[in-house]
């Protein structure tokens, strides 16, 4: 099933099994992820920043409400840059930023691939042979490892399938860059059966988290993974997957990939100041008292009043405060504005 760049909502809905609404879900408030912008205010009430994504907004006649940044107007993209600093990182960089963090990690380059210029442009080679292991690391380790994209947009870090500044899509998987892409071209040079290439391909997926601000971009964010799955098991089976497998896929995506202020570590926006009203023992007039956000007010981290976004630690299966995982230290943060 081909897709372009340009995911429709109509169709993930079409596949029924509630997909579209796990996509939709934000696993730590157990309502739906909100759109966090105003962009789309002029629609109505039910489009504001604090109102939930729901299929109905985005589906049927609404269907190309939601659109990866390349393909809106050149004054909305302006808009949102000046706005939330939303500027994006092409493919080429994207790549060379991917393998510096892999020539630490393999103590070797090139490894997934060779960069060049040629005629004023940036391009890559995939490397043909099979990815070899330093001593003491195993493929498994790799799959596995935690990778973090932070502010990910439409996360060109996780998933290339189309560089999100010029719009090219990159069809071909072996020039495909991203974090999630590199583990999945692992798993299939590692695995001989289905079974065992499922079981290392969900692995690389719960290894590979992002978050985000914004509600549109989002939804985008996790509909490239999403399609990802889609991509690399119709390569190496030349069918779709299991309905049960995309859904499992999915349920991890609305995990790992998370609507997050990443200074405060809340929902965006959550923090609030509290009155507190008391009367005046004298005249009997009600005082009433506004107290800010102590986190905000101070810079405290730990203290904020809003709703700290939880996600899954899936070494144990239990949910964790984003803020309090104790394992931040395995996690290649890529540490990136774009």
């Amino acid at each position: 099933m081909p897709f372009g760049i340009d995911i429709q909502e109509d169709e993930i809905q079409s596949w029924g099994h509630e997909i579209l609404e796990t996509m939709l879900l934000d696993r730590t408030t157990g309502e739906n992820i909100i759109w966090a912008t105003d962009d789309y205010a002029s629609r109505g009430e039910a489009y504001t920043f604090f109102q939930h994504i729901t299929p109905e907004l985005i589906t049927g006649e609404n269907k190309y409400i939601i659109q990866p940044r390349v393909a809106k107007n050149e004054v909305e993209r302006k808009r949102r840059a000046r706005k939330m600093a939303e500027v994006f990182t092409p493919s080429w960089v994207c790549n060379l930023m991917n393998n510096g963090v892999d020539h630490a990690w393999f103590k070797r380059e090139p490894v997934f691939n060779v960069t060049s210029l040629k005629d004023g442009k940036h391009i890559w080679t995939p490397t043909e042979e099979k990815i070899t292991f330093p001593d003491g690391k195993t493929w498994q380790e790799y799959v596995s490892m935690g990778v973090l994209e932070i502010t990910c947009g439409e996360a060109p870090f996780l998933a290339s399938r189309y560089d999100t500044v010029t719009g090219e899509a990159i069809t071909e998987l072996n020039r495909r860059i991203g974090w999630l892409d590199r583990k999945l071209r692992i798993v299939g040079e590692n695995t001989d059966t289905r079974e065992d290439w499922l079981h290392w391909a969900k692995m690389a997926f719960k290894g590979t988290l992002g978050y985000e601000w914004q509600g549109d971009s989002l939804l985008l964010a996790r509909e490239n993974l999403l399609m990802s799955f889609f991509d690399y098991h119709e390569d190496r089976f030349c069918e779709e997957p299991a309905i049960e497998d995309v859904k499992e896929i999915a349920e991890i995506i609305s995990w790992n990939i998370f609507q997050m202020d990443g200074l405060k570590f809340v929902i965006p926006r959550s923090c609030h100041s509290k009155v507190i009203e008391t009367k005046d023992l004298i005249t009997g007039a009600v005082i009433r008292k506004e107290i800010p956000c102590e986190g905000c007010k101070k810079g405290l981290i730990h203290r904020h009043n809003g709703i700290y976004v939880n996600t899954m630690d899936w070494e144990t299966d239990k949910i964790v405060r984003f803020d309090q995982l104790g394992d931040l230290p395995k996690i290649e943060t890529l540490k990136y504005e774009h």
